[in-house]
């Protein structure tokens, strides 16, 4: 039988470790709201540059008629032999299997690559240390994000290859407080990359969040665009029905909205099918020139709002059955101190009583 003491220690450590985790969770849920908030306000921009390039390639035309090829070369489409990969992950852990399984997806998509030549981003402290073990680094990385949306330009890079995957990026602790900047930033380089044709296409696997009940892991292809509005996923994997059950009771215990938004408004979806003849000013390769690397920018920008908002939603999941664990470990505890104590009080009971029956 343990000792009553070594229990009630152990009580006392688990009761400690149920506040840390408790405390965890509702910090979690106030940044899960402010990262949803910020994910939902960024929408109705994007969808009202979707339906912008979508009016416009309805009135004008995408690839020049005399030569056949497209007004922007974002809109070209050539053999992937070179293929940049932009991995989405979190900068710290204790969010359950949510790294874990972005990671995993990336190695399925690398896998599925095999005989390609290609390049990772990596965007978050986790997904870099995981593919730092497995993969080189080139020789020459892809400058900080900070740098990049200090520069208007950079120089092509011009270097052996590591290896056939190999990694070009490091972009760590922006997710903490995302900007547009930031992802502009990033989106400039790979626009960049991809005229040079140094690139075939990029994708971005992140975690899509629509609502804390409402999420995905996808590998959604960016460059290039084969058809605005309309996300070119290539792999999707969905949350199950004990994970959806367990993201809402965290949700309704942290008080947290479990209802999302697609963000569309009447405005904008009027706009993109409105029966107008627009006239445009510009012509329409200098319209392209303008609004394609803004499309690409906000694609990036809302992979990074949005893995931000699932991971705090993962984090507040966690720590909730972490709480729950721990609840559940104090009862268990705690029966057997009182299981042991009534062995002690009646192995002392039965000694008392020989003692007098011997006298």
């Amino acid at each position: 039988m343990p000792n009553i003491l070594d229990i009630r220690r152990r009580i006392r450590s688990v009761i400690n470790t149920r506040q840390i985790t408790k405390a965890m969770k509702m910090v979690s849920a106030a940044k899960l709201r402010r990262a949803q908030d910020r994910a939902l306000a960024a929408r109705p921009y994007a969808q009202m540059l979707t339906n912008v390039l979508k009016s416009l390639v309805a009135r004008a035309e995408i690839y020049d008629p005399e030569t056949g090829q497209p007004k922007h070369p974002l809109l070209a489409q050539r053999p992937e032999n070179n293929v940049l990969l932009i991995v989405v992950t979190g900068d710290k852990g204790l969010a359950g299997a949510f790294n874990a399984n972005i990671t995993k997806a990336a190695g399925r998509f690398l896998d599925s690559k095999s005989g390609k030549n290609v390049d990772i981003e990596a965007v978050g402290r986790k997904g870099r240390d995981f593919l730092r073990r497995r993969y080189p680094a080139a020789r020459i990385l892809t400058p900080s994000l900070a740098e990049l949306a200090e520069s208007i330009e950079t120089e092509p890079a011009a270097a052996e290859r590591a290896g056939a995957i190999q990694i070009t990026g490091e972009h760590v602790g922006i997710l903490g407080k995302v900007e547009f900047a930031q992802a502009s930033a990033l989106a400039r380089n790979v626009i960049q990359r991809y005229c040079r044709e140094e690139i075939d296409s990029v994708y971005v696997v992140f975690n899509e969040f629509k609502s804390v009940i409402a999420q995905r892991l996808i590998v959604e292809q960016i460059l290039p665009i084969e058809q605005i509005g309309e996300q070119a996923v290539r792999l999707a994997e969905e949350m199950t029905e004990e994970e959806k059950k367990k993201a809402k009771e965290a949700a309704v215990t942290a008080g947290v909205g479990m209802r999302g938004s697609d963000g569309s408004s009447e405005a904008a979806s009027h706009f993109g099918t409105a029966q107008v003849d627009y006239i445009y000013e510009q012509p329409p390769g200098e319209l392209f020139r303008s609004l394609l690397p803004k499309y690409v920018s906000i694609q990036i920008f809302r992979a990074l709002l949005e893995s931000v908002a699932a991971e705090h939603a993962a984090r507040m999941t966690a720590m909730d059955s972490a709480t729950n664990n721990a609840t559940d470990m104090i009862d268990s505890l705690t029966l057997v101190m009182n299981r042991a104590r009534q062995a002690k009080i009646t192995k002392e009971i039965i000694e008392i009583v020989s003692g007098a029956a011997a006298m």
